[in-house]
């Protein structure tokens, strides 16, 4: 080159090249590292007050499960029902059986379903399938049709399309959960007599693989409709909003000016920006969905962790009540968790404290 040279640039010089590349591999070591810190920080002591809290409201209102069984077997002698109080270590008090439970909890022991005769662990995994099947068919439903719906209003602010879906959002949104599920009972069911009324599966049907997909689904169908449309509302609000305000940025301009089509412009501009607030109430609706679904699983009979614990609470099984209630608390934990390392991924410029 004769004596000449190239001056550095960002591209073209190895070593801040290769400090960016550092930076960018060591991203995930750190998100990790955040991780740790929060479920030290944060999810122990929250499971730990909820499994305490839990556990002193189950026992201090009135009836046990020993009641409940004299009651049934008609058993009125007193020394039979002192027995099982200290067979079942219900005569100790309150804070030893707190701080044996924690002990037990420590070791990922949940107790004994005196109901239902298993450990607590099995009871619950014997119900966690329909529930899960339920949950993300519900969040399917109400993601999908509230964030189409959301986009729909958006390109037409103002317009008729976008006040009827607001119409429709509110009417959702307002009707209780259960109503909708009856609702929906007696138009397709009981009138139409297209779809099964409760259930999961069809009793003595034995169609091989697909044959059992498809009757899963006929039995879902409802179900997850009733749960996801009461949801859907809220996605739809919140879409609709945040397309509105990424809408007015300087890169849509630019893009416009660029010729970039109109639907080019939405997807791959606009609602990319606009999904950071929908993944947030993704994360907070989960809970929702997951206390849904249990109203759900009641109206239509799906044999889930919601008729599990129905059954429990009548039946004074405070051991499934507390597994259930921790259980549930863990996995919206957990969910809440990913969505915050998702948000993170989704936008660099947000750090996990």
């Amino acid at each position: 080159m004769n004596g000449s040279r190239i001056l550095p640039s960002p591209y073209t010089d190895p070593l801040r090249f290769d400090g960016a590349a550092k930076k960018r591999a060591s991203r995930p070591l750190i998100l990790l590292r955040r991780l740790g810190k929060r479920l030290l920080t944060h999810v122990l002591p929250l499971m730990l007050t909820i499994i305490v809290g839990t556990f002193v409201l189950i026992h201090i209102a009135p009836g046990s499960f020993v009641d409940v069984m004299t009651s049934e077997t008609q058993i009125a002698d007193p020394s039979i029902v002192d027995h099982l109080n200290k067979t079942y270590g219900l005569d100790q008090p309150l804070y030893v059986q707190l701080w044996k439970y924690l002990e037990a909890v420590a070791r990922l022991d949940f107790g004994f379903s005196y109901r239902q005769n298993i450990p607590v662990t099995e009871a619950i995994l014997n119900h966690l399938p329909a529930t899960l099947i339920l949950m993300l068919s519900g969040l399917a439903v109400a993601v999908l049709t509230g964030v189409l719906s959301g986009i729909a209003a958006a390109a037409n602010r103002n317009g008729w399309i976008d006040r009827l879906l607001s119409m429709a959002g509110i009417l959702l949104f307002a009707a209780p959960v259960f109503w909708v599920g009856i609702m929906l009972v007696i138009v397709f069911s009981v009138k139409l007599d297209w779809l099964p009324i409760g259930g999961m599966t069809t009793i003595g049907a034995d169609d091989g693989l697909l044959g059992q997909a498809a009757d899963l689904g006929v039995h879902l169908l409802m179900p997850a409709l009733a749960l996801g449309l009461h949801q859907s509302a809220i996605y739809m609000r919140v879409t609709r909003n945040a397309m509105i305000e990424a809408a007015q940025a300087d890169y849509v301009r630019t893009a416009f000016a660029k010729g970039l089509s109109g639907t080019a412009v939405t997807f791959r501009h606009i609602f990319r920006n606009a999904l950071l607030p929908v993944v947030t109430v993704l994360g907070l609706q989960f809970a929702t969905v997951l206390s849904g679904s249990v109203v759900i699983e009641a109206v239509f009979a799906w044999p889930g962790l919601g008729s599990l614990l129905y059954d429990s609470v009548v039946a004074r099984d405070y051991p499934v009540v507390l597994g259930i209630i921790i259980f549930s608390s863990l996995l919206v934990i957990i969910v809440n968790l990913v969505i915050d390392l998702v948000y993170a991924w989704l936008d660099p410029r947000i750090v996990l404290e």
